[in-house]
């Protein structure tokens, strides 16, 4: 009887000791060693976590940041969730003590201040970041490429990024994580796909990117996800816009070596006619498109730039204009001393001409030139010094 009640009372006594060790207002489970403390009004980290607690879970509590040594009495926590608590700040190496650290779920948060070595963990345990819903603003992703760049996480596995309202990826943002398989982009606001976007993440394995804003990928944007080679992709629910420059796209859906898992649920959103349509049965003929794709993009880009310029040329001579009317006066008074040189100097040409063309008045000079003593009119000191005596003397017979 003794030797049968000795186990249950050794059981007794490990159980009142775990429940001892439970905080306050949070749960512990057996079952791997789970600590779950879900709206327990937390301001902090709870102390009196079990030693040998390898999952725990604080999730809807008001805990504002995470400072280094604040989690360094969870040495053997695998797997650390702390989903909508509020975070707006993660500190310097904040999970250095957590060396077995695998996982870490950052899930609906709101997270202004990401430090360059927040996720820096000696020994890169982490496998699995997720920061889905959680980056505050556009600052937010920058300071998140940084701590990327300086985590040493190069045994990272698994990042989801989904639910950020991103618009654009920086270059080359994925090449600290070398070993990157799993990367989850949807539900974001993504416009187009470059050269670099990937850059470094050549073992990628799922990529999804549904729910985004792509109306369409470029040839460059193409080329980026066909040198992923053996990547899944998803890239159902974006707006996409069937026109001809979609032709492209489609081609390389149904001959692309990347395995496009959810080709069956890639429709036309744009225009109302070619709604629902799938991607893969679009071709030239359906479209209504006889030239080359991009032509028509092309000629748009032309008459664009042509309404530009019309604009430009406009809005310079409006101020022509009121450049002239400013100066009016001036103008006026330039425009009549010209208008005055030049007939002074067409009224002397003209005195010429007819002097030369009548004979009689080639008689008058030779008469004078006997005398030895020519008339001269006062007035004619005012001709101009080029021009020739065009009123005759007085004492002149004809």
């Amino acid at each position: 009887m003794s030797c049968l009640s000795l186990p249950l009372v050794c059981a007794l006594l490990c159980a009142s000791t775990c429940v001892a060790l439970c905080p306050p207002r949070c749960e512990c489970m057996n079952t791997r060693h789970t600590v779950r403390c879900a709206s327990a009004a937390l301001r902090q980290i709870p102390a009196a976590i079990p030693r040998d607690a390898s999952r725990l879970m604080i999730t809807g509590d008001t805990i504002h940041r995470l400072e280094h040594g604040e989690l360094n009495g969870l040495k053997n926590v695998t797997d650390l969730d702390l989903s909508n608590n509020g975070i707006l700040e993660v500190g310097s190496r904040a999970f250095s003590s957590m060396l077995v650290l695998r996982s870490l779920v950052l899930n609906n948060n709101s997270l202004v201040l990401i430090h360059p070595e927040a996720f820096s963990v000696p020994g890169s345990p982490l496998q699995e970041l997720s920061l889905r819903s959680s980056l505050y603003n556009y600052s937010s992703l920058t300071d998140l490429v940084t701590a990327l760049r300086w985590g040493d996480l190069s045994n990272l596995l698994l990042l989801d990024l989904s639910g950020n309202r991103l618009v654009l990826l920086p270059p080359g943002m994925f090449s600290p994580l070398p070993n990157l398989q799993r990367l989850y982009l949807g539900n974001n606001s993504l416009l187009g796909i470059f050269n670099s976007t990937f850059s470094g993440a050549e073992q990628l394995l799922e990529l999804d990117l549904t729910r985004n804003a792509f109306r369409d990928i470029s040839g460059e944007g193409l080329g980026e996800l066909e040198r992923l080679g053996r990547v899944r992709l998803l890239l159902s629910q974006n707006p996409y816009v069937c026109g001809c420059e979609m032709q492209e796209f489609a081609r390389w859906i149904n001959s692309s070596k990347v395995t496009v898992g959810d080709t069956d649920r890639l429709y036309c959103d744009f225009p109302a006619e070619q709604r629902n349509v799938s991607l893969r049965d679009l071709d030239a003929r359906a479209l209504g498109c006889f030239g080359k794709p991009g032509e028509e993009v092309a000629d748009l880009s032309l008459q664009t730039s042509y309404v530009f310029l019309g604009l430009v040329l406009g809005f310079v001579g409006m101020v022509f204009l009121f450049v002239v009317y400013l100066n009016r006066r001036g103008i006026k008074k330039w425009i009549t001393d010209i208008y005055e040189a030049c007939r002074d100097v067409l009224e002397g040409y003209h005195y010429r001409y007819e002097i030369d063309s009548d004979p009689r008045l080639g008689h008058v000079q030779q008469t004078n030139s006997k005398q030895g003593r020519p008339r001269t009119d006062a007035r004619l000191g005012r001709i101009p010094s080029d021009t020739c005596i065009t009123q005759i003397p007085s004492d002149v017979t004809l």
